[in-house]
């Protein structure tokens, strides 16, 4: 029979039937739902350079500067010139009066004994709003509101001499101050990644090229360079610290995690840990420990991570009970110098956790 004589309605339906039953063998096309509106919303947290998703709110200078001093001034230093730990944010240069006039630092380009630092190089006013919101501070990220926000850059601002001490930045004036930014037009927008690939601003300004693509390699067909090869991976105390990473990953795709241990291998790391398990308050302090993300810096023997392990803070302050006080202290503020110069940010725990931690490390660190 040829086939001009099947029904095109029976020929659509037989097609049909071979689409659905092939969808319905695919494990992953059935795979989640549509986000809802607040779920887009809660992840929809992005500042733009137009300020287009930065949400109403208001902050001071003062009070930028006790946000500072309670979440900031351990990594940053007091008044964001640097510690140990990080490179200073503001400080290198005053920018001169043309220069924040003309909107361009020239001593960037033209002066190689000019370190600046993030503020002097700072072209987009919504980076600071955008980075600060979504990742700060490091270890409690994403849980400082929106005033929080703008008191924080309103702070950084007063510091590079941009805004005066007394400034309430708003969400009205932001445009404002990023017009005054010393380095403002020191950042190229030619480039075609921009969203909509070109955007004319209120103020003239256009982003993006149109989506000419910014380079134009081509795809290597011979002589090819070799295979990259893995210089670095997970370190032995680290590997399965948060458990198997391959049981962690989606089975399907083109990501997989890494294999850290077997099935019976995971399986006789239970029973071992099970076995030589604390009971009672070390078991409860333990669980606080690894709650709290403790074990990220601290190891629980005497390996150094960031921070010392806790056996050998135990050894130190072994046996002195006037010490709980203090190291119940230092665990809620944060410190540094005992262990080195590397400072232990604030830390989010009750006062009454943090003293069973400093009691349990002066009674030895049973494990």
């Amino acid at each position: 029979m040829s086939n001009s004589r099947i029904p095109k309605a029976a020929l659509a339906a037989a097609l049909a039937a071979v689409v659905t039953t092939a969808w319905g063998a695919n494990p992953g096309a059935s795979l989640g739902r549509p986000a809802n509106p607040a779920e887009i919303k809660a992840w929809n947290i992005d500042v733009r350079p137009d300020f287009r998703g930065l949400p109403q709110g208001q902050g001071t200078v003062a009070e930028g500067t006790k946000l500072w001093e309670a979440k900031c001034a351990s990594c940053h230093g007091d008044f964001a010139d640097s510690n140990s730990v990080y490179p200073p944010l503001v400080g290198g240069f005053q920018a001169t009066k043309q220069e924040m006039k003309t909107g361009i630092v020239t001593q960037l380009a033209t002066s190689s004994n000019v370190n600046g630092t993030s503020l002097e190089r700072l072209s987009t006013l919504s980076t600071l709003f955008d980075y600060i919101h979504r990742a700060m501070p490091w270890n409690a990220p994403d849980t400082l509101s929106w005033n929080d926000t703008y008191a924080l850059v309103d702070y950084l601002l007063n510091l590079a001499n941009i805004v005066p001490s007394n400034y309430v930045l708003t969400r009205q004036n932001v445009q404002q101050v990023q017009d005054i930014l010393p380095n403002r037009n020191d950042m190229t927008w030619n480039q075609g990644m921009w969203p909509g690939g070109k955007q004319v601003l209120k103020s003239g300004k256009v982003l993006g090229n149109g989506g000419i693509p910014d380079t134009h390699n081509t795809e290597c067909m011979k002589d090819c360079a070799p295979k990259p090869a893995v210089a670095s991976s997970i370190p032995a105390y680290a590997m399965n610290t948060w458990g198997n990473l391959q049981d962690q990953m989606r089975p399907w795709g083109p990501v997989r995690g890494q294999l850290t241990l077997t099935a019976e291998e995971l399986k006789k790391d239970r029973q071992a840990k099970q076995a030589a398990a604390p009971s009672g308050a070390d078991a409860k302090v333990v669980s606080l420990l690894k709650a709290h993300g403790c074990i990220a810096c601290h190891s629980m023997g005497d390996t150094k991570l960031v921070g010392p392990g806790y056996a050998e803070v135990a050894k130190k302050y072994a046996g002195k009970k006037d010490m709980v006080a203090e190291l119940t202290k230092r665990i809620i503020h944060g410190g540094s110098g005992t262990w080195g110069s590397i400072p232990m940010p604030p830390q989010s725990i009750s006062e009454g956790d943090a003293t069973m931690i400093a009691t349990w490390l002066v009674d030895g660190a049973k494990q």
